[in-house]
């Protein structure tokens, strides 16, 4: 009898432990031989049922002609169908501690049925071939936080969309989505989440089924030719990851035995079921999630969504309305244990790998290691970066001088963690207004503010990420239920704006000053910091070898033609990008010619050179010669 697919009495072991990070290996629905015969074999963890079955089309819903044998105490409930194919649809049929029957989705399955139906469906992940060895195998040994890091943020579903508002599929968008990506200058896509969820307005961010990849774009095999040619690109793909909240709908996790089993409490805020991290069996079944995505799609980093709602027992609650953890404290020790393991299991299985944490508070050491302390991720999105440009670029001219530290603050902490500096979707929606239309002003000063903006955000130390349509001036919010307005692309400003940010990318991924040491003050100095009158900030940034570009970003509709900037050594600079020229929709008060620094000290430096300083613009300086 061929039983290597079935579950043995140690993996069992370890699943109730919690250190079963394979459990996608055994649990759900395989197909595989016994006696030479080829059928498919179930497990599932149901502790409080009284009876499980495996119901489906192919036993007309008949419960009772397949019934699951319990595996002593362990919880685990397993069967094994012959004769069963590929492509069945099924649920699990739960006679509850209660005595009501419920039917359940797989929470192992690989595949389920396209929305609104909800069964799962029998799927062989085996068989694609891969053609992405040689990025795998750079992934594993470039050192990450050494590399230019520019992310564009993807819903799937609405950047573009068939004429009739059908969505394009994943080869399709393999086809369309890839090449522009790869022709704007980004080095990642970063995918909003993919997991099956019944509801398109959520996003993806209230899950059903964590292992299955939404059949709304297509197939598990169709979703690895996706990763597969954004590999072949020289693209990586991150996937959003949402571990700390799942939805309520009958056929998900919720109750899933009749009793809560991989919940604990409600979500106030958000109409969802918290994840239990007190019950090991949802180590097993969260972490092993983690190395799926890795291991069977390839996927290059995991952004986990919603960690402060994690971190935090009074997450949303008020001041009375949570509990204390055993010290009297507001941490959830058992999420903090949990999401340091996470970090460190995917790190030994896939070195190279993105962890990045969604974190929106001051928690101390969120991309530092378990064993110092911190909780092991390798990136975090800087809110506060975020929220204190966008505020500060939302304010109107006359009043930026009062708010100049919004820009200069970051600065105090901006190498306290690894950071990625986020432009995402949230902050485009609800509204909140798009990033165009955030900037004050008239058409063209919109514009300059945005250029401005983004060319602020590449300078300033820490990786980066856009969400789409950004980087072509959508003037609407976000919609998810309609594609991007691609159409603007035909107007000349929003045009010249998208061919401005992938000059700007490649300008990113060509200056190791923009990236190289991003996490030290190494790579980062001040020259004019508190130029609040004229709302200007003018900086360096270094690489390894020393070499250094200057920035100088002027946030006033002011032109200031004779704009003096303190320089390091004398020598010849050249400008080598300007946010205000033609090509990109400015007033072209470029610098064409180079100069010579002078020995007049400036800024505290020593020699100093004068140039155009453009209004609403940035330019970025070279040393061309010694």
């Amino acid at each position: 009898m061929e039983r290597e697919r079935f579950l043995s009495p140690e993996e069992i072991f370890l699943f109730n432990e919690g250190t079963y990070y394979h459990s996608y290996l055994k649990f759900g629905s395989h197909r595989v031989k016994v006696n030479h015969i080829w059928g498919v074999h179930f497990a599932i963890w149901a502790p409080h049922a009284q009876r499980v079955r495996v119901v489906g089309d192919f036993n007309r819903w008949r419960g009772a002609d397949h019934p699951m044998k319990k595996q002593g105490e362990t919880g685990v409930w397993t069967l094994f169908i012959p004769h069963l194919k590929i492509g069945e649809i099924y649920k699990y049929e739960i006679l509850t501690a209660a005595g009501s029957t419920i039917l359940k989705t797989d929470p192992w399955a690989f595949h389920c049925e396209v929305r609104p139906k909800t069964a799962s469906v029998v799927y062989d992940l085996s068989g694609y071939i891969w053609g992405d060895a040689d990025w795998m195998k750079k992934r594993r040994e470039q050192a990450v936080r050494e590399q230019p890091l520019s992310i564009y943020e993807v819903h799937l579903g609405s950047w573009r969309q068939h004429p009739d508002g059908s969505f394009l599929n994943y080869r399709e968008l393999a086809e369309q989505l890839v090449p522009y990506v790869q022709e704007m200058g980004y080095t990642h896509i970063e995918l909003l989440p993919l997991m099956e969820h019944p509801l398109d307005r959520s996003w993806g961010y209230q899950v059903t089924s964590y292992y299955a990849a939404t059949s709304r774009y297509g197939t598990p095999h169709d979703l690895m030719y996706f990763i597969d040619c954004c590999h072949q690109a020289g693209l990586g793909v991150i996937m959003d990851w949402v571990p700390g909240h799942f939805c309520k709908d009958a056929h998900g996790l919720g109750r899933f035995d009749g009793k809560p089993l991989f919940e604990g409490e409600e979500h106030d805020q958000w109409g969802t079921y918290k994840f239990n991290f007190s019950r090991t069996e949802v180590w097993s079944f969260l972490i092993g999630n983690a190395v799926f995505w890795f291991a069977e799609y390839h996927v290059d980093g995991l952004r986990v969504d919603g960690v402060t709602s994690m971190l935090l027992l009074n997450f949303g609650k008020g001041e009375r309305n949570w509990t204390p953890n055993i010290y009297g404290g507001r941490e959830d020790l058992h999420a903090i244990d949990f999401l340091r393991k996470l970090n460190q299991v995917v790190f030994h299985y896939f070195p190279g790998a993105l962890m990045i944490a969604e974190e929106s508070t001051d928690w101390p050491m969120v991309t530092k290691p378990p064993y110092e302390g911190g909780l092991g991720f390798n990136y975090k999105w800087n809110m506060g970066w975020m929220n204190d440009t966008l505020k500060y670029m939302e304010t109107y001219f006359d009043r930026r001088c009062d708010h100049h530290h919004l820009l200069t603050f970051s600065l105090l902490y901006a190498f306290s963690e690894e950071f990625i500096l986020p432009f995402s979707h949230d902050e485009v929606v609800h509204g909140k207004r798009s990033l165009l239309d955030k900037m004050p002003g008239d058409y063209w000063r919109k514009f300059a503010g945005l250029r401005l903006l983004l060319c602020y955000q590449i300078c300033h130390p820490g990786k980066k990420l856009l969400f789409m349509g950004g980087e072509f001036g959508q003037f609407i919010e976000w919609r998810e239920a309609e594609s991007l307005e691609w159409f603007l692309t035909d107007y000349e400003m929003h045009r010249k704006l998208q061919y401005f940010v992938k000059e700007i990318n490649h300008l990113y991924l060509r200056e190791k000053s923009l990236w190289e040491l991003d996490y030290s003050w190494e790579g980062f100095s001040w020259l004019d910091v508190n130029n609040n009158q004229q709302s200007v900030l003018a900086f360096m940034r270094r690489d390894q070898q020393g070499n250094f570009l200057l920035v100088v970003l002027n946030f006033q509709p002011d032109y200031y033609p004779n704009y003096r900037l303190g320089v390091p050594v004398s020598g010849v600079y050249q400008e080598i990008f300007n946010t205000d020229a033609s090509c990109f929709g400015g007033s072209d008060q470029v610098n064409r010619d180079s100069v010579l620094g002078e020995k007049i000290p400036y800024h505290g430096q020593p020699f100093s050179i004068e140039m155009k300083l453009p209004p609403l613009g940035g330019i970025i300086i070279r040393l061309v010669a010694g």
